[in-house]
């Protein structure tokens, strides 16, 4: 298949003038058609992009045999039924986070692919940045050692969504990250919510998530609309080195820490003399590496692109999508259970994602 390949946009809101420029630009794809419910809206995102036919009829979109494949940038409530249509079409898909609006909906969407042989991807952006990208291959050659904790902290000053919660709206950015560069994925034995709702607006605001994972390591993450100030920031702490992304400082977006706590010593003490052991603290150099500025969005239709043309499973597939999906609603079910571990894999807390 070596020609361009044909895609439409599905949603002309928020995200869809995005992908439609970037699809535009891409020397993959041919942008066959943007469709949204609001026409207009259609017309003001296919004359930003220099031109693209528009409708507002998604069947047409699916019954066009010329078209290869669908981006879908609607609700989250609505990629189930558009997703597992296109599925039905023919049509490769990729969604917008979250994959959908219950891990039901998206386990269906995972496997209506793999029974077509289509591919499923999560756009997942923030994980094809430079910084990130490296953040995966760092971990992965095992600079940093065996993976011990992950901290992250997503915080600003709004924007309070009509229609979900802090952690529906913020945290599937971070949770993105985690599953793609921690060594086989984002797999939690429970995950503990605990929110809070200054404002009484009937939603978390500030929020706080406890996640056990199943090699030992435990990872936290904290999320706020009402934050003065605007941070995004990762720390991976490893046996050897510890890593740290700071994706709002162009000067020092990652950075490896020559620092941690010798733990040889006590590893291999007895019960008996752990609490007399000497703890040894390393305190090294600290390296940080300059990335190109480059536009994630770019790469991440060109992995899709990449992984249709190679019949193979994008680097944020269906699979890691639904992944960070089951974080999220197990977070609802901890909520609802006043910050009450909840397990991974029962029964589902529905999160309203409204339009």
């Amino acid at each position: 298949m070596n020609r361009r390949l044909n895609v439409a946009v599905i949603g002309a809101g928020y995200w869809g003038p995005n992908l439609a420029r970037n699809l535009r630009a891409s020397r993959e794809w041919n942008l066959a058609a943007i469709c949204d419910v609001d026409i207009d809206r259609a017309r003001r995102v296919a004359d930003a992009v220099g031109g693209a036919p528009v409708t507002a009829d998604v069947q047409s979109i699916l019954a066009d045999p010329l078209i290869d494949a669908v981006a879908i940038a609607t609700p989250a409530r609505t990629h189930h039924s558009i997703a597992m249509a296109a599925l039905d079409a023919g049509k490769h898909v990729m969604a917008e986070k979250p994959l959908a609006d219950t891990p039901e909906h998206g386990a269906e969407m995972v496997q209506r692919a793999a029974e077509r042989g289509l591919v499923l991807m999560a756009d997942h952006t923030s994980c094809y940045t430079p910084a990130v990208l490296k953040m995966r291959e760092v971990i992965a050659s095992g600079e940093i050692g065996d993976v011990l904790f992950v901290d992250s902290l997503r915080i600003n000053f709004g924007l309070i969504q009509p229609d979900v919660d802090v952690f529906w709206d913020l945290a599937p950015h971070d949770l993105s990250i985690m599953d793609f560069v921690l060594p086989g994925g984002l797999h939690a034995t429970s995950v503990s919510a605990h929110g809070s709702d200054p404002l009484s607006s009937g939603k978390s605001s500030i929020g706080h998530l406890a996640m056990p994972l199943t090699d030992g390591v435990m990872a936290h993450l904290h999320v706020n609309w009402l934050s003065p100030t605007r941070t995004r920031r990762m720390v991976i702490g490893g046996t050897r080195h510890t890593l740290v992304w700071d994706d709002l400082n162009p000067q020092q977006r990652l950075s490896i820490y020559d620092r941690g706590v010798d733990i040889s010593s006590i590893s291999r003490a007895t019960a008996k003399d752990r609490r007399a052991a000497n703890i040894s603290y390393r305190v090294g150099d600290t390296r940080a590496s300059a990335f190109e500025e480059r536009e994630a969005l770019g790469s991440v239709v060109a992995e899709f692109a990449g992984a249709i043309r190679e019949n193979r499973d994008p680097r944020t597939s269906g699979a890691a999508g639904l992944r960070v999906l089951s974080i999220l609603d197990a977070a609802a079910g901890s909520l609802a259970a006043f910050g009450a571990p909840h397990p991974l894999g029962h029964e589902s807390h529905r999160a309203d994602v409204a339009a």
